[in-house]
Order: C-alpha cells, then structure tokens, then sequence
C-alpha cells in the first residue's frame, strides 16, 4: 500500500538535488557522517529502550528510509510513513523495505503537505534543517498537534554553533574530514551545492522553539560538532 501525493511545491532545488544522488545516497552516508555510528544506531537504540512499542512512525525527509531502517530493526510490527519531497530517493527506500506492507510512501514537501494520521513517534534525519526558522516552526505546530501525549518527536540533524568564529571551525574540520574520507572531488563538489541549501539554527534555537510550541520534555541527547539528536515529549 502507498500514499502518492507528488508534491509541485517550492522547494525544486532540493528535490533535484536529492533525485540526482539517491542510487548513491546511502554507500556514501558512512563517509559524509564522521560519527555515523552512535549518530543513527546508538542514539536510536538509547531511545527505544526507554519507550513503548509505537503503532505508527513517521519519517519526515525519510530520503532512502536509512532511520526508519533503524528503528524497524526495534519495531517491525509499527506502521511507517515515510515522506519525501525527493521521489528517487523513496524509490530506494521502496527496494529496501520491499515485501513488507507496513512501510507507506508519500512523495510530498511535509512543510505544506501533512500526513493526515496521527502518530505515537515522528522522527527525522537531516532534513529539517533545510528550512527556514519561521518554517521550524510552524512544522514543529503540525507535529505537536499530531503526536498523543506522551508522543515523542526526535530530530536527527546537523545544527550551527551560533557563533561564526566557532562555525567556521566545524565546516572547514568537516571538509577537511571529507576530503581524508574517499569520497571522490565529484562527490564533495555535489556536496558543496547541497550545503547552499542549508539553514542551520543551533541547537539551543532548536530546543527553544519546541518547548516554546509546548512540548514538556525537550532534551539534546547527543552532539558531534555538527550533529546532534533532540528528542521532544509532548
């Protein structure tokens, strides 16, 4: 089963940037993610310990369904919709989720277009920070009002330092991590044009928004330089 809903939004830039890499996506997330590792497999087995079994998930800028593949390995019973505003990249999650009818598909902008279900636990990794600030928060509206009480959100994402001497540290370390990593000058350039699509805010921006929508419980849980996971309670 799969919810189509191909979306003609604004953000054409990041979807054809997204669509040109999807094949590769994945073979290269290792070398782009210095901490890849405790990033998406630590942090996500520290979470699920501490929770419920969810009935449904919700993977927004699920691109190739790596996250949703992570915490499936904890809870293959849950329904999962992942959303996308690139559709290539949710071709490569339908290959990898084959056969298993409980991972639904929308290709969408999930900043204008919203699943209409209600979820136990919305995660997301290393998209939102390609909005806009006042467009976090409006997003971080329409998942509050989607989650029970008790619901958890957990953004995986990579974050500013809020100070420009100390940004500068951390990008110019990370392409210097990039170019010792094996990725080939092609990649690294496509990954130049990607980062033009940024809008980082710090994680203490990040934080502040959530508990300012109301989430009782916001806490940064782990942070790598750049990298950092927010888990939300509602």
């Amino acid at each position: 089963m799969e919810m189509e809903q191909k979306n003609q939004g604004t953000l054409g830039s990041i979807e054809d940037q997204f669509n040109l890499i999807a094949e590769e996506y994945d073979m290269n997330r290792r070398k782009f993610i210095p901490c890849f590792e405790d990033y998406y497999k630590n942090t996500t087995k520290f979470i699920v310990s501490n929770i419920h079994k969810p009935k449904r998930i919700l993977d927004l800028g699920a691109g190739t369904g790596l996250l949703s593949y992570f915490w499936y390995l904890y809870f293959p019973a849950s329904e999962y919709v992942l959303v996308d505003i690139a559709d290539d990249m949710l071709q490569v999650a339908r290959k990898r989720f084959a056969g298993i009818d409980t991972v639904l598909y929308q290709a969408a902008d999930y900043s204008r277009e919203f699943p209409a279900q209600d979820f136990d636990v919305i995660i997301s990794a290393l998209s939102i920070h390609h909005l806009e600030n006042r467009d976090k928060k409006k997003l971080f509206e329409r998942i509050y009002d989607k989650l029970p009480e008790g619901g958890l959100f957990v953004n995986y994402d990579q974050f500013c330092a809020g100070k420009a001497d100390m940004d500068d540290w951390f990008d110019s370390y990370w392409e210097s991590q990039l170019s010792d990593s094996g990725l080939t000058e092609h990649d690294i350039e496509l990954w130049k044009e990607r980062r033009k699509l940024d809008r980082e805010c710090s994680v203490e921006e990040e934080t502040a928004m959530l508990a300012e929508r109301g989430f009782k419980s916001v806490k940064c849980i782990y942070t790598y330089q750049k990298f950092s996971v927010i888990i939300a309670i509602k």
